[in-house]
Formats: C-alpha cells, sequence, structure tokens
C-alpha cells in the first residue's frame, strides 16, 4: 500500500488516480499530523510514502524526520515530491531527513510511475527479507528449545517411569529394550528379556505394535519366576512423537489382578441376577395377562345383571306403571343408574386393557381426527361448536389409542361447555426441539406439541394434578354424567407414546391441554436404549 501526503487535493487526486489505474492500493492525508496518525496506525502496511515538501504546520522534512525515528516506520522508503522548494539544499535536506529520492515538480508520469514501482518492489522484497530472516531466528530458536526440551524430556521421563508403582521400559524403534525400571526384575531376570507370559509372546508383539506405529493395549499374564503364579497386568505400549516420527516406544505393565478377580466375581453376580429378573419379569407378565382376563370376566359379570336390571326395569314402566308418574320417575332413576354403572365398568376395562407393549405404526393424525369429528357430527351441531384444528405432521403412534386421547378430550369439551356460550375448541400443533412444554419451535423438531383449549367451565388450577388420576371428577355439573376414568386413560395413552401432558385451566375460562410427543418412537426407543 502507498501512502500520499499533500495538502493540494488535486495533486493527490492525479497522482491517486495513476496509481490505482496500475493496481497499486493508495491511502491519502492531507496534512503530516493525519499521515502520522494513519502511518501509526497501519505502520506496517505501507510499502511506500509519497510526501509533499512544503505543507502548513508540519512540512515534509518534520514528517519524514519523525517516521525515521519511530523504529515500526523507520524503514518505509519515502520519495519527497515538491514543486516549490528545487533548489539544491532542499534536495540535499530531503535525503537527510531519510528520504530515498527527492522529485522536483513538473515531472513525467512515466518517470514517475516507474521509480514509484522501483522503490515499491525494493521495499517489499526487504519487507520479506526481514520477515524470512525473523522467520529462520525463530525456527532455529524454537529447534533449540526443542532439543533441550526433549533432552530434558527424557530424563524427566525415566525418572517418572523409575517413580512409577508399575513396572515399565522403553525400547527403541527395532523393539530391543532401552531402559527398565526396578518392578521389572519382579517378573524378569535380565533387564533385556521381556517377561514370561501366558499363551503370549511379548517381543513379537512389540514388534507388531511397531510396525503398526500405533498405541497397543493388551491384557496378559505374566509369570511370577519366585513362585511360579500368575497375575493378570494391562500392557500400554506407546510411542514418543517428536517432530512427528516416533523416536522411541514406551511400555507399562499395570497390575489389575484384583480388579480382574473382582470383576470376574461381579460379571457372576450380575449374571445370575439378569437371570432372577427375567424370571420375576415372566411371572409379572404371566399375573398382568392374569390380571387383564379377571378385569374382563369381572366386568362381563357385572354388566350381565346390570343389563337385566335395565330390561326389567323398562319392561315395568312400560307395561304396569304407566298411570304412576312418581313410580315411573324412580324405576327411570334406576335405569339411568344402572347405565352409567355399565358405563363405568365399560371405561375400567379399557383402562386396564392399555397396554404396556405396544406396536407402533405410521398414523395420519389428520385422518384420525377427521374421522373423529365426523362421529361427533350430531353433538357438534346441536350445540353450535366451532373446531379449528391445525395440520399434524406423520407420526409412530398406535391408531386407537391416540384416538381414544382426541375423543375423551373432545367428549369433555362438548359436555362441560358454558350455557352462555358456544362451544370453541382450537387444537394447535408445532414441531419442537426438545420433550419440553417450553421447547422452541423447530421445522425439523423431533417431537410434536399438541395444545387442545376450549371455553367450557374449566376448573380451579390448584386441581391440576389430581384431573388425571382415576375416579377424579372435579365437576359435578347437574346434567353431565362422567365416569372419572376419560382423562386417566387419556395420561396413560400419553405415557405409552413416551410423551407428557400437563393442563392449565381457571373456573368459566375454559381448559388448555398441552401434551409432548415424539413424532418417531423408534429414535425415542434407540436413545432409551443407550
Amino acid at each position: 500500500m502507498i501512502l500520499i501526503v499533500d495538502d493540494n487535493q488535486e495533486n493527490v487526486f492525479s497522482l491517486q488516480a495513476l496509481l490505482e489505474l496500475n493496481n497499486f492500493r493508495v491511502h491519502s492525508a492531507s496534512s503530516g499530523e493525519e499521515a502520522l496518525k494513519l502511518i501509526l496506525k497501519n505502520n506496517t502496511s505501507y510499502a511506500l510514502i509519497i510526501l509533499d515538501v512544503q505543507m502548513p504546520e508540519m512540512d515534509g522534512f518534520e514528517v519524514a524526520e519523525t517516521i525515521l525515528s519511530y523504529s515500526k516506520t523507520k524503514d518505509i522508503p519515502i520519495i519527497f515530491l515538491s514543486a516549490v522548494n528545487t533548489h539544491k539544499k532542499y534536495i540535499a535536506k530531503g535525503y537527510a531527513s531519510g528520504g530515498v529520492d527527492y522529485i522536483t515538480k513538473p515531472v513525467d508520469a512515466d518517470i514517475l510511475l516507474l521509480k514509484i514501482k522501483t522503490f515499491y518492489k525494493l521495499s517489499e522484497q526487504k519487507r520479506q527479507l526481514i520477515e524470512k530472516d525473523n522467520f529462520l531466528r525463530e525456527e532455529i530458536e524454537f529447534r533449540r528449545q526443542a532439543e533441550n526440551a526433549l533432552e530434558q524430556k527424557v530424563e524427566e521421563l525415566k525418572s517418572t517411569l523409575e517413580s512409577l508403582p508399575h513396572m515399565a521400559f522403553t525400547t527403541c524403534q527395532d523393539g530391543r529394550i532401552e531402559f527398565v525400571n526396578h518392578l521389572w526384575f519382579n517378573y524378569s531376570q535380565q533387564a533385556d528379556q521381556f517377561p514370561e507370559a501366558d499363551n503370549f509372546a511379548i517381543a513379537a508383539h512389540i514388534k507388531t505394535t511397531i510396525a503398526s506405529g500405533k498405541q497397543s493395549v493388551q491384557e496378559i499374564r505374566l509369570k511370577i519366576p519366585v513362585d511360579m503364579d500368575y497375575r493378570f497386568h494391562v500392557l500400554y505400549f506407546t510411542p514418543v512423537i517428536k517432530d512427528e516420527k516416533i523416536v522411541r516406544w514406551v511400555g507399562i505393565f499395570t497390575d489389575i489382578h484384583e480388579q480382574k478377580l473382582m470383576s470376574q466375581t461381579l460379571e457372576k453376580k450380575v449374571d445370575e441376577r439378569t437371570h432372577e429378573l427375567i424370571e420375576i419379569n415372566k411371572k409379572l407378565e404371566a399375573s398382568n395377562t392374569e390380571l387383564q382376563k379377571f378385569a374382563f370376566i369381572a366386568s362381563h359379570d357385572l354388566q350381565e345383571p346390570l343389563r337385566k336390571i335395565q330390561i326389567f326395569s323398562d319392561m315395568i314402566v312400560k307395561r304396569y306403571i304407566n298411570d304412576s308418574f312418581n313410580s315411573t320417575k324412580l324405576l327411570q332413576k334406576i335405569t339411568e343408574s344402572a347405565a352409567k354403572m355399565s358405563t363405568l365398568i365399560r371405561n375400567v376395562l379399557e383402562y386396564s386393557r392399555l397396554p404396556d407393549k405396544n406396536f407402533y405404526e405410521t398414523v395420519d393424525l389428520n385422518l384420525v381426527v377427521n374421522e373423529l369429528l365426523q362421529d361427533f357430527e350430531w353433538e357438534i351441531k346441536s350445540r353450535n361448536a366451532r373446531i379449528h384444528i391445525d395440520r399434524f405432521p406423520e407420526m409412530e403412534a398406535i391408531p386407537g389409542q391416540i384416538r381414544q386421547v382426541f375423543q375423551n378430550l373432545l367428549t369433555n369439551s362438548l359436555k362441560f361447555s358454558q350455557d352462555t356460550q358456544h362451544p370453541e375448541i382450537s387444537i394447535k400443533v408445532e414441531t419442537v426441539e426438545a420433550k419440553s412444554f417450553t421447547a422452541s419451535q423447530s421445522d425439523s423438531g423431533q417431537f410434536c406439541r399438541i395444545c387442545f383449549q376450549d371455553n367450557g367451565i374449566g376448573f380451579d388450577q390448584k386441581f391440576s394434578d389430581k384431573i388425571f388420576e382415576i375416579f377424579q371428577r372435579l365437576n359435578q355439573r347437574e346434567g353431565t354424567q362422567g365416569t372419572g376414568i376419560g382423562l386417566a386413560i387419556v395420561k396413560k395413552v400419553i405415557d405409552t407414546h413416551n410423551g407428557i401432558i400437563t393442563v392449565e385451566s381457571n373456573e368459566n375460562q375454559g381448559a388448555r391441554f398441552i401434551m409432548v410427543i415424539p413424532v418417531k418412537q423408534s429414535a425415542t426407543r434407540a436413545e432409551e436404549k443407550l
């Protein structure tokens, strides 16, 4: 880069245009003070300075002397350019001030350009030589320090190996032993011979590892010459690298005999415990199957007399008590109670049948919800309900169970709507980054957050923890019947789908159920195994 310093903007403009036309990068300053600020800021960037002599406040000679006095800028070549101070004494003063040339105006543009190119090239060459010289000096110093450090490290390595509570040694590149610590002789009688191992050739392993150029870790049993017994060890054989080359190898035999025996004992106990757990799990599965059978049989046996109560009550009302209003009313209550108990038994059966082991499949929830709305078409129209549903992503789920979730929530919203306004239900759907109620939305998220909201009678938020418990009914509203099992089924289905659910509500302000379910159940199961 070239710096032009001239208080005449016409001169600056013409000279800058000439230089830029010849592919030079140019800075300019209109005074000596401005030039010094630029030089101090970019002292390593300027290869040449073209300096006008006559300037106000600070002339070119003063600027040059200041530049020359600064160690980081003293080597920048300066060309003086003047149309006024053309006398010999000014030219001499220019050279004395540190200039490499003094050019008087008018000047031939071609000659000026040749001089600029020459001094620019010389400046760049000088800068490159200085950089190379500095680099070589640093390289020499680095190598000297590296050699000293390596020698020191070798001594430190030997000292460290000697102080280790493990048997240690070093070898050269051909596998010959260079150094052994004092513990070596517990397993070998000579410093140049490897210990004897059980069905394992240590010397051959060392040569194979050296040929590979990579660290090796090998479990072996070493023979103790004194009592002829064997102990478990781990041999760590590691290269020592200098300047990207392996200069020697370090080996350490770590005694793991006690840990190995303990590990073997622990593995045996783990195997025994695992077998016990498998047997217990089989018994639990058998017990669960029997309980499901019992629930089915019990519900069937309980519903049979209820059906008879309902049938016979209807027959009495229709055939024999048409004229008695009070008797008819009492029998209707009997029939309604029997119907309610039948619904309760059916819901308990559905709750008990929800399996722990599930087979997921890819489900289009848009079709599932649309079919559900068709089933509820009469209830929706009779209450003038307005329903808005976002589009669901394709998900892995159990179709029948996930349909039950929306069916139970929709039933509750229609059943517990307010008398003063039409039901409004919205189902908002978005993919999120994590299984969290407050996770950030992401188009590539692995979880689906579903918000089911209505404007019904709601409930006190303090009961939000109880609402998902079986047989919990918070609203004893006249004219509505419920078993307290619907939301318990919703919670169990969401748990089965590895999801989470919560609810937010206030009295007479509706309820908002938030569910977060994995989009891909297969990925969730893989993470759980890890």
